[in-house]
C-alpha cells in the first residue's frame, strides 16, 4: 500500500475523467488518474466525431481522447493505465486498489462511464465504427441516403430510429417480439414515419462484411427462417450498463446501477464525486460528460478547501 495520500484520485479516462483531470491539475491538486486497460472511454470505439465543439472539420474519436490526455498530462496529471479492482470509501482517507497496489486519496471522482450492451456476435469488435454503431446521435450523419437498421424495441430504439430518418433513406427496426416495449407515444411517432419499417419476431444472428458492414443474417424466431439482409449501417439500441459493479456497497446506486448524485456532482459519500455516463443515462454525449467532469473537479476542489486540505 502506498503511504502517500493524494489530494484526489480520478477513476476513468473518457471525456469526463480527463476533463476532471485537466481542471484538477490546473488547480494544483496533482490528480492521479486510473485510465483502465483500454483508456479513452467509448470515444475510442468511434470513428469521426463531428459534434464536439472546436473541430469544424471533425476529429477521430481516438485522436480527441489522445489530445485530452496530453492536455491533462501537460498540466501535471499522473495517468496510470490500470483498472480499479475495488475501493474502500468507508476508510478515511479513501482507498483505491488496482493490480499494482492500493492508493489513498482525500477526494475521489468516479468517471467510469457506461458500456453499450452488445449482442455478443462475432466481428462486433471489428465492425464497430465501420457500419456498426451504438449511438445514432453520434454517427447518424454518416448514413445520408443509406439503408440502416436499429436493433431493439424500447424507447431508445424508437428514438434512434426516428432520429436516423433525418439522414437515412430507409430505417428498419429489428425486434425479436411481435410487440414493442416502447411507450405508446414513442411507438406512434416511429410507426407513423414513412421511412421506418419494423421487422417483427426477428433476431440478428450474424454480421456480414469483413472490414465494413455490408449486411446481417436474420432469423425469424417463429418460423426459423434465415436470410441475408443487405444494410449500410446497423445500430444497437438495447441499452447501456454503467461500469459501477465494483462500487456496490460503497455508493448509493439506482436500481439500474447508475450512481445517485445530488447537489451538483456529490454522491452518497462525502468527498466522493461523480461525472459522466456513470450517473447520466439520459444524454450520454461526450460534451455533457466533459461538462460534468469540469463540475466534479470544481466541486472536489471546493470540498478540499472547505476541509482545510488545500489552500
Amino acid at each position: 500500500m502506498s503511504e502517500d495520500v493524494r489530494n484526489i484520485i480520478i477513476i476513468g479516462s473518457g471525456p469526463a475523467g480527463l476533463t476532471a483531470a485537466i481542471y484538477a491539475a490546473r488547480a494544483r491538486l496533482n490528480p492521479l488518474v486510473f485510465a483502465g486497460y483500454q483508456p479513452g472511454g467509448q470515444l475510442t470505439l468511434t470513428t469521426e466525431v463531428e459534434n464536439y465543439p472546436g473541430f469544424p472539420e471533425g476529429i477521430m474519436g481516438p485522436d480527441l481522447m489522445e489530445r485530452m490526455r496530453k492536455q491533462a498530462e501537460k498540466f501535471g496529471a499522473e495517468i496510470i493505465d490500470e483498472n480499479v479492482d475495488s475501493v474502500n470509501f468507508k476508510s478515511k482517507p479513501f482507498e483505491v486498489t488496482t493490480f499494482s497496489g492500493t492508493y489513498k486519496a482525500h477526494a475521489i471522482i468516479v468517471a467510469t462511464g457506461a458500456s453499450p450492451r452488445m449482442l455478443g456476435l462475432p466481428k462486433e469488435d471489428v465492425l464497430l465504427g465501420a457500419g456498426l454503431s451504438t449511438c445514432a446521435t453520434c454517427d447518424g450523419a454518416f448514413f445520408k441516403d443509406k439503408i440502416v437498421a436499429v436493433v431493439g424495441g424500447g424507447d431508445s430504439a424508437m428514438e434512434e430510429a426516428t432520429f436516423l430518418t433525418r439522414f437515412a433513406k430507409k430505417v428498419y427496426i429489428i425486434h425479436r417480439r411481435d410487440k414493442l416495449r416502447a411507450t405508446k407515444i414513442m411507438q406512434e411517432r416511429a410507426l407513423k414515419n414513412p421511412k421506418i419499417e419494423v421487422i417483427w419476431n426477428t433476431v440478428v444472428t450474424e454480421l456480414l462484411g469483413e472490414n465494413q458492414l455490408t449486411g446481417v443474417k436474420l432469423r425469424n424466431v417463429v418460423t426459423g427462417e434465415e436470410k441475408e439482409f443487405p444494410l449500410d449501417g446497423l445500430f444497437y439500441a438495447i441499452g447501456h450498463e454503467p461500469n459501477t459493479k465494483f462500487l456496490e456497497g460503497q455508493l448509493e446506486l439506482h436500481d439500474n446501477g447508475y450512481i445517485k448524485i445530488h447537489d451538483g456532482t456529490k454522491t452518497s459519500v462525502d468527498g466522493v464525486f461523480c461525472a459522466g455516463d456513470a450517473f447520466d443515462w439520459k444524454y450520454r454525449q461526450a460534451i455533457t460528460a466533459a461538462g460534468s467532469g469540469c463540475q466534479a473537479a470544481l466541486d472536489a476542489y471546493h470540498w478540499l478547501q472547505e476541509k482545510g486540505i488545500v489552500d
